[in-house]
């Protein structure tokens, strides 16, 4: 499918996992394309298309790797093998766009909050006597 790994991501990715146990295990690909899927999309472990095989399966291994570490010595791994991997983007260096903090809009005059509960209520006669005051 669209964001499956291709066969060269595979060949990167397939001698960093843990090997075969002696009983049976779900194709690994199979479910690190469900994984990453799951990752990507943000949607619900149990709406995993069934391409990807059980669901179950795809969350069981994503948590038993994560506790055992396996996720993060793969990125390590990969992260090493690339001379690109330590440049980081900080949010404090983007510049954003001047609409994206409120320029325009609303009154500039702001009363304060105390100021607000000191004044006068503003209720109507008809308002209150719904609130049967």
């Amino acid at each position: 499918m669209r964001f499956d790994l291709t066969d060269e991501e595979w060949a990167l990715l397939e001698p960093l996992l843990p090997q075969q146990r002696k009983s049976a295990r779900a194709d690994d690909r199979r479910v690190l394309n469900g994984i990453f899927y799951a990752l990507r999309t943000g949607m619900p472990w149990r709406d995993l298309p069934e391409r990807y095989g059980p669901y179950t399966t795809a969350y069981n291994r994503f948590n038993r790797w994560s506790r055992r570490g396996i996720w993060k010595r793969v990125f390590e791994r990969l992260a090493s093998k690339s001379r690109d991997s330590l440049h980081l983007i900080d949010s404090t260096i983007v510049k954003a766009h001047r609409s994206a903090a409120g320029a325009k809009g609303g009154s500039s005059a702001r009363r304060s909050a105390s100021a607000a509960a000191a004044a006068a209520r503003r209720s109507t006669p008809a308002s209150t006597a719904k609130a049967g005051l």
